[in-house]
């Protein structure tokens, strides 16, 4: 097992891995900006290294700051959670390079699965079902541009082939749109990404987004750990997520899981993974793969007993892994609530310092926080506080649960989305499950007139 792993995070994931790694006997290195010494995981931490200034670009960004802080502390690995460094594929050559285990895929699987035309053009080759586009990058040729547009069928979507997190998107209804909107598109994507490379599917108008949790050692063995519904989506960014998805035709969904072993295994993926998909009539259609944990894991941790982040550790040791797919054993259902600290009408971040809290308790009910009464949320970062994870053995059972969490939570002296998410998990519509992914958009507009 690895002696040492430094926790290249921040804020609630980075607490969570701290926790695994101590319940395995590892020891830990937090590193954190100024602003950042309070934290939770900093003050559990074995170590705890001060990388930088309070703005992400001089800390939590800063590759030499972070490799240095492992040399000094004398760690063997590094974990780098979700965001910030996680799916940088340049941090984790250089980390390897260093001398120091990256718990992550290899460089060149981030490479190829950052790159969207890239990761389509693997998903195809190893029978991922894949929504269908141009294939690869457009080209300068308007009259090819088209004839691609054509033969998709309108609506399509213009995608920028770098980009990620809802930008770099571009819907064209009409051939007299096309041409200007991957103009823009490839201009916008240059300047947000670095690459103008843009390319072409066809847009989905009603889909719900699901996806699916794999592990796998980068040697051929891979598992999955089953699916989520993440179409409780606001911005593009996820606000509510369950698992497993509701109303999938079983058939479909035992191919899809298949598909996504297959894959790993051909790509040699390493680590925890998420193939995301767009699920529209009872087809499921890829649009990427998360390269990291992600924030939603615990609902699959939750309905298979498995410690995504422990079995992440695990494989990054390289002392065999052996988990296998009859190991696992699906049961019940789960939700989780991301806990924004921002206004829950108008959506903007409610920095500040927490002066009375309270986390929800009781049977299947789990908090992942690193909030306390007195500490003081700083304005640098992303404005998630927590996630309230609710299990019971059906969904009706955990949505009922969930309220009763939401109820108990008390968070005194910032404005949080707790009221939203309360709303949500008594909203008729969810409850019946299935909704699509402009479902929450649609209610907060129709709310708001």
């Amino acid at each position: 097992m690895l002696e040492k792993v430094l926790i290249a995070n921040r804020g609630e994931i980075a607490l969570r891995i701290l926790r695994a790694c101590k319940e395995l006997g590892i020891r830990t290195v937090a590193v954190h900006s100024k602003e950042d010494r309070h934290l939770l995981h900093v003050k559990l931490a074995d170590e705890a290294v001060c990388i930088g200034p309070n703005p992400s670009t001089d800390s939590y960004l800063n590759i030499p700051a972070i490799i240095a802080a492992a040399e000094v502390t004398g760690a063997s690995a590094i974990h780098p959670g979700y965001g910030f460094l996680a799916e940088n594929a340049d941090f984790a050559e250089q980390v390897e390079k260093s001398g120091f285990i990256f718990i992550g895929p290899r460089a060149e699987t981030i490479r190829l699965m950052g790159d969207k035309v890239s990761a389509i053009r693997s998903m195809v080759k190893a029978g991922v079902p894949t929504v269908p586009g141009s294939g690869g990058p457009l080209g300068e040729d308007d009259a090819k541009n088209l004839a691609i547009a054509e033969e998709i069928g309108y609506p399509v979507i213009i995608k920028a082939a770098s980009g990620g997190g809802g930008r770099g998107m571009r819907v064209v209804h009409r051939d007299s749109q096309l041409i200007s909107s991957i103009r823009v598109t490839q201009t916008e994507a240059g300047a947000a990404f670095g690459d103008p490379t843009v390319y072409m599917e066809k847009f989905l108008e009603n889909p719900r987004h699901v996806e699916v949790q794999v592990l796998a050692d980068g040697e051929g063995h891979a598992i999955h750990l089953g699916d989520r519904d993440c179409s409780l989506q606001r911005k593009h960014q996820k606000v509510l997520e369950e698992a497993p998805a509701p109303g999938i035709d079983s058939e479909a969904r035992a191919a899809v899981h298949k598909a996504c072993v297959d894959a790993c295994k051909v790509i040699k993926y390493r680590g925890a993974g998420t193939f995301e998909f767009l699920y529209e009539n009872g087809r499921f259609f890829f649009i990427e793969m998360n390269t990291r944990v992600q924030v939603e894991h615990p609902v699959s941790e939750m309905i298979t007993g498995i410690d995504i982040i422990q079995q992440q550790l695990i494989i990054a040791s390289g002392d065999g892994w052996s988990l296998q797919q009859e190991d696992i054993k699906f049961r019940g259902h789960a939700f989780e609530c991301r806990i924004n600290a921002e206004d829950p009408k108008t959506f903007m971040p409610s920095p500040g310092t927490v002066k009375g809290f309270h986390a929800p308790g009781g049977l299947g009910v789990r908090w992942d926080s690193h909030l306390y009464s007195g500490y003081s949320i700083p304005p640098f970062y992303d404005s998630m506080i927590g996630k309230l994870i609710c299990f019971a053995e059906t969904r009706e059972q955990a949505l009922d649960r969930m309220k009763v969490a939401l109820d108990e939570l008390v968070i005194d002296g910032i404005r949080h989305n707790a009221p939203l998410q309360q709303d949500l998990v008594r909203d008729p519509e969810f409850r019946k499950g299935c909704v699509n992914i402009h479902y929450l958009e649609a209610k907060l507009a129709n709310e708001a007139s």
